[in-house]
């Protein structure tokens, strides 16, 4: 990919910025920023260049309707307060936008197209529409790698028209993921949880040939409990799996790459309980696993006390009842601990595991977070993301 970091004049180009800033919203007001502040990076770099930024993001899911819950509005003004610069709106029909009309103020250096899926074109990758965007800018540049496993107009199509460039965000992602997929430092050690095995059943096997470690937490381990033989009471399970878990140990096995399942667990009657360890033949009815035990928490720091790579997606249990989040926790601050004095390469994702990490330190604490969800999750399986494509 061309990274816009080696363009040689940018003074005064129009740069067509498409970014994610999807952020969660609440009656209008932004709750969560993350986003907003892992794109000040590529903006920062643009203001210096001197050159003229069109910023194209989105919202929810509008499905090409005008839905003024999903306007870019409080992320405009947000971002103004955190750059201490004016940044303007435009509400109008983008078809009816020419490039002479933008920046006829000549100290405007930002503005926002309105949310983007409010055009049902962007999601049809519809060609004439990317065209038409495409004629607004000198050149493009993608910055949202969380939304690269699209193909959207403004993701894939934009590219056929313009020069086009990798962002600065979207370059440290990808190489990020590279460290935990392609240029490893071994040992390495991948920590998966989730409620569905079948839905990261592509990265398990993708992974296995190239890991030395995988651990697998969360509901999703119920289903390996199940499969070696114990009862796991109520517990969430996925049906017909077996076979998945079945193709799991011997692929693990062919490869040399160590399973590790829970080998004791904190069980509740309910959602709400406190917590009751047990082993795993101990298990009753009526019981519900919702954590790891201590014996696989110490397991687990002592695997990645000798990891010289982390990859973690997903809780190890149900952190939302504290009673139920001590594994999370535990699995978080062990690696903290080894990346203090750098000895670890750290990378985290998901929404649910980035929940994790920020209840107990800042994000800061890790080499990577990735807020990216699918294209983070189809990256690791080894698919070919259309808006990285697009870009080589």
């Amino acid at each position: 990919m061309n990274s816009i970091k080696d363009y040689k004049n940018l003074n005064q180009k129009k740069v067509l910025l498409r970014l994610d800033l999807n952020v969660p919203l609440k009656q209008g007001l932004i709750t969560d920023d993350t986003r907003i502040r892992k794109i000040l990076p590529i903006i920062d770099f643009l203001i210096k260049k001197q050159t003229k930024i069109i910023i194209i993001s989105h919202v929810g899911r509008p499905n090409g309707k005008i839905i003024n819950d999903f306007s870019l509005k409080p992320i405009c003004e947000n971002l103004e307060k955190k750059l201490n610069k004016k940044i303007y709106l435009i509400s109008n029909d983008v078809f009816k936008l020419k490039k002479d009309d933008l920046f006829k103020d000549p100290n405007n250096q930002i503005i926002f197209l309105e949310n983007i899926r409010f055009y049902e074109e962007e999601e049809k990758n519809d060609i004439a529409f990317a065209k038409h965007l495409a004629g607004l800018g000198d050149l493009y540049v993608n910055d949202a790698f969380s939304c690269s496993h699209r193909s959207h107009a403004s993701i894939n199509k934009i590219t056929e028209f313009l020069p086009s460039f990798a962002g600065l965000q979207l370059e440290t992602e990808i190489n990020a993921l590279k460290k935990v997929t392609t240029d490893i430092k071994k040992p390495i050690t991948c920590i998966i949880g989730g409620s569905k095995i079948s839905t990261k059943i592509g990265i398990i096997k993708n992974l296995l040939p190239k890991f030395d470690n995988i651990i697998i937490v969360g509901a999703m381990a119920n289903n390996i409990i199940n499969f070696k033989g114990y009862q796991i009471g109520k517990s969430i399970k996925e049906e017909n799996c077996r076979e998945i878990v079945k193709e799991i140990f011997e692929t693990s096995k062919k490869y040399s790459c160590k399973l590790i399942f829970p080998e004791d667990v904190l069980v509740g009657k309910n959602f709400n309980d406190k917590s009751q360890t047990k082993e795993l033949y101990d298990i009753k009815d009526d019981d519900l696993i919702l954590d790891i035990g201590p014996k696989t928490i110490n397991k687990i720091k002592n695997i990645i006390k000798i990891s010289k790579t982390i990859l973690w997606n997903g809780p190890a249990g149900y952190f939302e009842n504290l009673n139920f989040a001590g594994g999370s926790y535990e699995i978080a601050k062990a690696i903290i601990n080894k990346n203090k004095n750098n000895s670890i390469y750290s990378v985290v994702g998901g929404g649910d595991t980035i929940a994790v990490v920020k209840q107990i330190s800042d994000i800061k604490n890790f080499d990577f977070v990735s807020t990216a969800g699918g294209a983070f999750l189809e990256y690791l399986e080894g698919k070919e993301l259309p808006g990285i494509k697009a870009l080589n």
